[in-house]
């Protein structure tokens, strides 16, 4: 008896053991979007890839983009900044901008919201509004797509731009404990949009954002400009216009220099934002279209094939991914 106990516990073992290991097979799930595994060998000579920069190449690029709800990047018309950029420019609008926008957003703030990541980045577009003027300042943002060139920089202003474009349109589940009147004071308020008279869509011209921020990280201080010359190059060898100051218009490009966004040791580091209208190479909507696309370990050499790939025929490159965000701010992986 004692024997068949012991026979049958055995097999009861096994057969736990083959569904324990049947429940751990993991099933490939396509990704969300066109992909191809790595960049193209250019046909063009470019720019070398300076030597000595000390680039991580051996950690997986996929999932080193942190979430975001929205990017507000401001119009400085800089090409770099301090490390700590809220302690730039205060004497001029674009510095009071965004020192002001971080006391309203982050920490204990008025809108502070852990669930609301806004990501405040200086870029060197240069503003529409005289940068001596410490009463106005301009900015895009995305994946909103919107340029608004003429914020006011008064309380009222704040609050407004505030409300208008940064707050969720549905605060996160976590705070639905809290009274109505707060949650209601927690979501954005699209109707106030229209008083940013001079507000302006971005539908048709990619917008390629590349980390140049020098007085935070050498790497990308190094590899910013160099990718910005390039990419400006190459787009214009496709047909495009490009520019600082942003525009929307067929077959223009918006490039700018951007400040510090994580990840310097993946330097060169981009963000491409595909505008909902553009359309790839076959005449179809890009397939990306409405999204924001993370790069990672960008050279000169890999800027053609960026270029072709991701912008002109909607499709993602593997290798050097890490990460994006959909037009509702749904996060991408592959």
């Amino acid at each position: 008896m004692r024997g068949i106990r012991s026979h049958c516990f055995r097999v009861r073992q096994i057969h736990c053991n083959q569904y324990s290991t049947s429940r751990r097979i993991s099933i490939p799930i396509p990704p969300p979007f066109p992909v191809v595994q790595s960049c193209p060998e250019p046909t063009c000579s470019c720019t070398a890839t300076p030597a000595g920069l000390e680039i991580d190449h051996d950690q997986d690029l996929n999932g080193t983009m942190a979430p975001y709800a929205q990017q507000v990047l401001i119009s400085t018309g800089q090409r770099d900044w301090r490390s700590r950029i809220e302690e730039d420019g205060l004497d001029q609008g674009w510095g009071i901008l965004g020192s002001r926008l971080k006391k309203l957003m982050f920490r204990t703030g008025k809108y502070a919201d852990p669930y609301n990541n806004i990501v405040i980045t200086n870029s060197s577009f240069i503003p529409s509004t005289d940068k001596s003027d410490t009463s106005r300042a301009s900015a895009l943002l995305f994946p909103s797509f919107k340029y608004i060139p003429d914020i006011p920089l008064n309380n009222d202003g704040l609050d407004r731009f505030v409300r208008a474009f940064l707050l969720p349109l549905i605060p996160h589940r976590a705070h639905e404990i809290l009274p109505a009147d707060k949650l209601e004071a927690m979501k954005r308020l699209p109707e106030l949009q229209p008083t940013f008279k001079s507000m302006k869509s971005i539908d048709q011209s990619p917008t390629v954002l590349i980390c140049g921020h020098g007085g935070r990280d050498k790497r990308c201080g190094v590899m910013g400009p160099l990718l910005e010359s390039e990419f400006s190059r190459v787009l214009k060898d496709e047909g495009y216009t490009v520019g600082d100051t942003p525009v929307d218009r067929l077959n223009h490009a918006n490039i700018g220099l951007i400040s510090h966004i994580g990840g310097h040791k993946y330097a060169g580091n981009v963000i491409i934002y595909i505008p909902r209208s553009l359309r790839s190479n076959s005449g179809d909507v890009n397939a990306l279209a409405g999204k924001a696309i993370w790069y990672g370990r960008v050279e000169p050499k890999h800027v053609q094939g960026i270029i072709r790939e991701t912008i002109l025929n909607g499709r993602v490159i593997k290798d050097h991914f890490r990460g994006g965000i959909d037009g509702d701010g749904t996060v991408l992986r592959i």
